[in-house]
């Protein structure tokens, strides 16, 4: 089949291409781009403080107050940020926990046993370090600002130093992170908090637990959430408790979903009514339908991940970062207790903790339980870990006043920036290993967990390439789907590779393309007679004619027992197989096409030649990683 300019352009990058990222991976890349944005807000913050003769405090102490009648909150424009701001960050932090409980690696709840460990274990031998350095002197009080990694500045600055590091470690930090923000969190509740009301905190777990009734009702209305959050909130304010803790409560509430085959067919048959009588009634119906789809976690990043990474965070970080300094505050600071004890918990108490309790874990249970990734990836991201920002400037202004949380902040920012060159230089020294074992070390040789169900059968699959190729390419696809059609010459160009074996399964959208389920039963009727491949690259060449009688043509050109297909068709003796790719498609999480598995993980991403090389080339890689432990 010969490329046209339009699937020659696809090679390069794919129009579709951000329809199929999951929100973790959206994550990564954008805490990517936003470390630039906080990392310049931070640095506005200390020009700002050292420049402008005062106003910076000054104006961050404004105070702004709320009046409904006789109550109302008044609150400075830092705790503002600090306190609300920041419950939308946190309400983020915990929709991504949830996610990958709900459908991520963690769904094996085993695979939260190491993350969770290194991340309780990096919390406390940080603070342990940070007590025997002050030696119960003045600031030990302040013993939370050592312990919490900061998720977003650390994940950013990871893409910075570490470009080609797998997503592996990125997922891995992420599990580690939000086990630290949690505790962090509770701590704040508990240990900072100098004076807790039981009434208004009671109110914040009804509230609470009424939301969670609500999102097991499926009630879909953002309307009746949104007072129940501004409500809890209030109450978490009134009781002494640092609200941010429920966002995070909020999103940990909020479970994550694939959206469902028969929730995207109402949807589409909402979108046809619409087509049908164009009114603004019936385009309200089809939109609320095509939301109403997804899960709330979806949604929820959807509409605050941008507004956390880009706003919330640097404007966390210009009210906070700004440090006043002169020749007398760093001679006092850099021999401080409280800077030293800060940047030594955070540069050599992370890394420390967090590989070595990793290491311990595994030992302990015999391998069964180890890290997704390889050491190398663990030891970046205990290193990167170092990077406390968000939790720690929120705990160092409960804790500290005056020189000592100028101190404190300044050990949390000289450990960030020892942290990240330091992870750097640890991927540089592991990139320069040889292959193999760069491939280890960074990938590891855990088992994957497989999303595909079934596996592959060669008795019963359709089958392209050798049986015993080390990367199986599985696609579940639609002979009308102009998606597939695009996808189809880059599968072939991919077929070039004599180490692959390329699945096809049937998954057509009835709903939207009306010939699909006709095309599909052709080419399985085809099959029967030895020639569904004949038929499928028949099918794919012609997508805009699959009406019966070009379907009998087809038959005809690849020199089918032509009586036998007409039969085949009219006794619609393939609908059976194609209920079961059917069904193995809703067991995989499977909704849309193209959707493609390579090895039995799902892949997101572009569907264009480059992407699926890079991931058809590090499965292979762990595949031989599998192999050589075998």
């Amino acid at each position: 089949m010969s490329d046209s300019p339009a699937t020659t352009t696809m090679r390069g990058s794919t129009a579709w291409s951000a329809r199929v990222a999951t929100p973790v991976r959206q994550l990564l890349r954008t805490e990517a781009g936003s470390a630039a944005v906080l990392v310049t807000a931070i640095v506005l913050a200390m020009i700002w403080a050292n420049v402008a003769d005062g106003s910076y405090e000054r104006f961050w102490h404004t105070v702004l107050s709320v009046q409904l009648g006789g109550t109302g909150i008044s609150l400075t424009l830092r705790e503002w940020v600090n306190s609300g701001l920041m419950t939308l960050f946190f309400l983020v932090v915990g929709l991504e926990a949830r996610r990958e409980f709900d459908l991520g690696d963690l769904r094996d709840r085993r695979r939260f046993v190491l993350p969770a460990a290194a991340g309780v274990a990096g919390m406390i031998v940080p603070i342990g370090i940070f007590l025997a350095i002050t030696h119960g002197g003045p600031g030990s009080g302040g013993w939370g600002v050592a312990m919490s990694t900061d998720t977003a500045l650390a994940l950013g600055l990871l893409a910075l130093v570490g470009r080609r590091v797998p997503d592996q470690a990125r997922l891995f930090l992420v599990t580690v992170s939000v086990v630290d923000d949690f505790v962090a969190l509770l701590i704040i509740a508990v240990a900072y908090t100098d004076k807790i009301e039981l009434i208004p905190l009671l109110i914040a777990v009804v509230l609470y637990l009424a939301t969670f009734l609500l999102a097991r009702l499926q009630v879909r209305s953002g309307y009746a959430y949104v007072p129940l959050g501004v409500a809890i909130w209030g109450a978490m304010m009134a009781s002494g408790i640092d609200p941010v803790v429920s966002g995070l409560a909020l999103g940990l509430a909020a479970a994550a979903y694939t959206p469902a085959r028969d929730a995207l067919e109402q949807a589409s048959d909402l979108f046809r009514e619409f087509r049908e009588q164009p009114t603004p009634e019936l385009a309200r119906f089809a939109q609320r339908g095509v939301v109403r789809s997804f899960s709330w976690n979806d949604r929820l990043q959807r509409t605050y991940q941008g507004w956390s990474s880009y706003l919330i965070v640097p404007l966390f970080g210009l009210a906070n970062a700004g440090i006043a300094i002169d020749g007398p505050f760093l001679r006092e600071a850099i021999t401080s207790p409280i800077t030293i004890g800060i940047f030594v918990a955070y540069v050599c108490g992370k890394p420390i903790a967090i590989t070595g309790v990793s290491a311990l874990v595994a030992r302990l249970s015999g391998g069964r339980i180890r890290p997704g990734v390889g050491w190398a990836s663990v030891l970046g991201t205990g290193t990167i870990a170092g990077i406390g920002f968000t939790v720690s400037f929120l705990i160092a202004a409960l804790a500290f006043t005056g020189p000592a949380l100028a101190e404190a902040k300044l050990g949390v920012l000289a450990a960030g920036l020892t942290a990240s060159v330091l992870t750097w230089a640890e991927f540089r020294l592991t990139f320069m290993l040889p292959k193999p074992r760069r491939a280890v070390a960074l990938l590891g040789d855990a088992d994957q967990l497989t999303d595909l169900i079934p596996d592959v059968d060669e008795e019963r699959d359709h089958v392209r390439g050798p049986a015993d190729a080390s990367v199986t390419l599985v696609e579940y696809g639609d002979f009308q789907c102009p998606y597939c059609g695009r996808a189809e010459p880059v599968v072939r160009e991919l077929l070039a590779d004599a180490d692959l074996r390329y699945v096809w399964r049937n998954l057509p959208l009835s709903d939207v393309h009306p010939q699909a389920q006709l095309a599909a039963e052709a080419a399985e009727s085809a099959g029967l007679q030895g020639k569904f491949w004949e038929m499928h690259d028949l099918l794919f060449q012609h997508q805009e004619h699959l009406r019966i009688t070009d379907l009998l043509g087809y038959a005809r050109k690849i020199e089918l027992d032509e009586e036998r297909f007409h039969r085949d068709m009219m006794r619609r003796a393939a609908a059976e197989r194609i209920a079961d790719d059917l069904q193995s498609a809703d067991l995989s999480g499977v909704s849309g096409t193209p959707t493609f598995f390579i090895n039995g993980r799902r892949h997101y991403g572009a569907y264009d030649v480059q992407t699926l090389k890079e991931a058809i080339r590090l499965a292979r890689v762990r595949a031989k990683i599998a192999a050589r432990r075998r």
